[in-house]
């Protein structure tokens, strides 16, 4: 039975990406797990459809560059101002794709592009994929398209957000740089930078934290196991609550100066933890993604984690 509080929190997702990278999938999908899908809103509009109290479904809501009054700038602010809403759980949902992939995309269907429609259709996927780069940056959920099918696409929604009883608790765990900020949207974050750091190694100073090397380094610091080890344990003892509350989403984020070191070490090894606990995990880096040093791995499904 819903608690009161969650009786009246409305769940809303914003989907967003570049052209091509299966946005209207993935708002379909969403409206056939139960979600009230609405495509293509002006973003003027979409505060006005929520503030009459919650609906009785959850919402997903489509906007790109194709929408009215749409800005990148604008499209944040909303988000912020829905997050903080506390009879609204927002959650930003970012549709991404490797430029190339969507220039095959576009030469198979000889569509144009919304932002060269006189021009090349490269020219535009440049250009919006820049663009919405603050959007990608911001997202709560990000899922790479590129070797994805519409049915895999499709299964990945699924796993995120359905399950048995029509709700499910995903958990991000992200590293970032204290130089940059905060990432918008962390329910917790946890400074790392009291572990020694590999930055002063010059053998290290080049690796990140996915190297066995720079791994190896911040887990002699006699302090990183009994810090991982309280760190699991808080989760483990807040994740089924906050699953129990009605929560959707739960974003740990873990600090360092430049988040490629310790940061990013500390960040594997929770997320693995957890998911050898069983819970559903996705693991970012922000900086390392910037970088172009890493990749967003969608899940931890390759470590045996069931789906919590």
């Amino acid at each position: 039975m819903q608690t009161d509080q969650q009786a009246r929190t409305q769940r809303v997702v914003l989907v967003t990406g570049p052209s091509g990278a299966g946005r209207s999938t993935a708002i379909n999908a969403l409206e056939d797990f139960g979600f009230e899908a609405i495509d293509n809103i002006p973003l003027s509009l979409i505060p006005r459809l929520l503030e009459g109290g919650a609906l009785s479904r959850p919402v997903a809501l489509g906007v790109d560059i194709r929408n009215r009054e749409f800005s990148v700038l604008r499209l944040l602010d909303l988000y912020r101002a829905l997050g903080q809403d506390q009879r609204i759980s927002v959650q930003l949902l970012y549709l991404d794709c490797l430029p190339d992939v969507l220039a095959r995309r576009y030469s198979e269907t000889r569509r144009r592009h919304p932002m060269s429609p006189d021009e090349s259709y490269t020219a535009g996927i440049a250009r919006e994929m820049s663009l919405l780069n603050e959007a990608r940056n911001a997202a709560d959920i990000l899922i790479d398209t590129s070797e994805l099918s519409p049915h895999d696409l499709r299964a990945r929604m699924e796993s995120l957000f359905t399950d048995d009883a029509g709700q499910r608790l995903a958990v991000s765990v992200q590293s970032f740089s204290y130089k940059r900020g905060l990432p918008q949207g962390l329910d917790w974050a946890f400074d790392c930078r009291f572990l020694d750091n590999p930055y002063w190694e010059p053998a290290l100073r080049s690796l990140t934290g996915l190297d066995p090397a720079v791994q190896d380094h911040v887990g002699r610091d006699a302090r990183f196991a009994p810090f991982v080890d309280k760190l699991t344990s808080l989760a483990l003892f807040v994740l089924p609550a906050c699953k129990e509350e009605g929560k959707a989403h739960l974003a740990f984020g873990l600090g360092c100066t430049g988040g490629q070191h310790r940061s990013v070490t500390v960040a594997e090894t929770l997320a693995r933890s957890l998911a050898e606990h069983g819970w559903q995990v996705s693991c970012r880096h922000r900086e390392l993604e910037r970088r172009g040093l890493a990749v967003p791995a969608p899940t931890r499904e390759d470590l045996g984690g069931r789906q919590a």
